[in-house]
């Protein structure tokens, strides 16, 4: 059965978006976390930063009203739409007598049941001990009593007379330590990987809020076949597939979709995860352009992206869900917001063939002209000009030299030279551009 739902906010007056809008996503997060919102309420405050109350973060008459609507609704755990401390989290559940979490524990949970490789739970767990480890002392009271010595004080036994938070709290570090050194196997091995990946195709990633319809995409582009479903954070482990675009293969990478207030410490756990995207040569920002509040979307995308050093000169805005604009204000700001975005719907197909002429574009952006000689033998340097560039014209005299004018990315160049050079060190390269 899902649990029954109160949701309770703190919002500025002038806050963006509005009390109900915020209250709305964070009850689409309820629902991809299994849970059922049964009532919901929020306060206003001077600032979305400062409490009005330091114990209950919330009013004192605001806690009240929370504590009527659990009864009347039976309801079994209160959602915050912020962020509370273990102190406020204890006082809040004493009073209104029922479970209280906030917005970032609901995320860690709603990734907890969503993940699936290796990589994607050992980075849950790890955003989640680093969430929990400052919070012990806050959260479980009981773990202030003493624990008596059982085996005296050698090598790996407690002392006498430790606490048991302080075992826990070793146990936690421990873990923390265990996970990091796991990750660090998994990300250096991906690092290798996507290194030679990037050596031998342009990479596309996509980027953008969660629920944008970057999956529905992929699938449109690649016949990838990922699920799709209109549902926060459907997609949390990155997949990568060939896009055949002007007779050229093209990787797009998908990945997990950003939110509002994204817990700091899941953003650094899966800024491995995000790397396939975020190294890519461009990056698809895909925006749900007929969602209402789609301007504090975009907004939150770019702080994430800025926040892991994002270069946001490869990023070419898409907007999709085009079919269901019948707004021509909005869409007047969007275009103003983000000139040069391509218009397109993943579901109908509008628009894909001048997402393909752009990115082609853009793909062929850092290519050069060169005039390559290669000596005869030299198959190495012909497989790359033709793999990875245009041969334009090429020609093989009596003595097995080849000879061939080529447009080619700039990043290949020192390894076409060194390729084409002559035995006694003639250089076989010579940019024509």
């Amino acid at each position: 059965m899902p649990e029954r739902t109160i949701l309770v906010g703190l919002y500025a007056a002038d806050e963006t978006p509005n009390p109900e809008d915020s209250l709305s996503e964070l009850s689409a997060l309820v629902d991809a976390a299994g849970g059922k919102v049964v009532g919901s309420t929020w306060q206003s405050a001077t600032r979305a930063d400062r409490p009005r109350s330091a114990a209950t973060y919330i009013g004192r008459g605001k806690v009240t009203e929370v504590g009527e609507l659990v009864k009347l609704h039976e309801a079994q755990v209160v959602v915050f739409d912020n962020e509370l401390s273990p102190a406020q989290i204890r006082e809040l559940e004493k009073s209104i007598e029922c479970r209280v979490i906030d917005r970032s524990e609901l995320i860690l949970d709603i990734f907890a049941n969503r993940a699936r490789t290796r990589e994607a739970v050992l980075q849950v767990e790890l955003a989640q001990l680093q969430y929990t480890a400052p919070r012990l002392r806050g959260m479980w009271t009981h773990l202030e009593r003493q624990r008596g010595g059982g085996g005296g004080a050698g090598m790996g036994n407690r002392g006498a007379g430790e606490k048991q938070i302080e075992v826990d709290r070793r146990l936690v570090s421990r873990r923390i330590a265990k996970l990091t050194r796991e990750l660090n196997e998994i990300h250096a091995r991906k690092e290798r990987s996507l290194e030679r990946r990037a050596q031998d195709a342009f990479c596309v990633g996509l980027v953008g809020y969660t629920n944008a319809g970057k999956s529905t995409l992929l699938n449109r582009l690649t016949a990838a076949g990922t699920l799709t479903q209109d549902a926060l954070f459907a997609t949390l482990d990155t997949l990568t597939r060939t896009w055949r675009v002007d007779g050229e293969d093209i990787l797009l990478s998908d990945t997990v979709g950003f939110v509002r207030k994204l817990p700091h410490h899941l953003v650094a756990s899966f800024r491995a995860t995000l790397a396939e995207a975020l190294h890519a040569d461009v990056l698809l920002h895909v925006v749900d352009a007929s969602h209402p509040d789609v301007i504090e979307q975009v907004v939150a995308v770019e702080q994430v992206l800025s926040g892991l050093d994002c270069d946001m000169a490869r990023l070419l805005p898409v907007l999709n869900k085009m079919d269901r604009i019948d707004d021509s204000d909005v869409l007047a700001i969007l275009r103003e917001r983000l000139p040069g975005a391509v218009e397109i719907s993943a579901v109908t197909g509008a628009g894909i063939e001048e997402l393909e002429r752009r990115v082609i574009e853009l793909r062929t952006a850092d290519w050069v002209a060169v005039r390559l000689s290669a000596p005869a033998g030299a198959g190495r340097a012909r497989a790359l000009a033709h793999d990875n560039g245009e041969v334009r014209a090429e020609h093989f005299d009596e003595e097995g030299t080849w000879s061939a004018d080529v447009r080619i990315p700039e990043r290949f160049l020192a390894q076409l030279a060194e390729l084409c050079a002559g035995t006694d060190g003639t250089p076989g390269l010579l940019r024509v551009d």
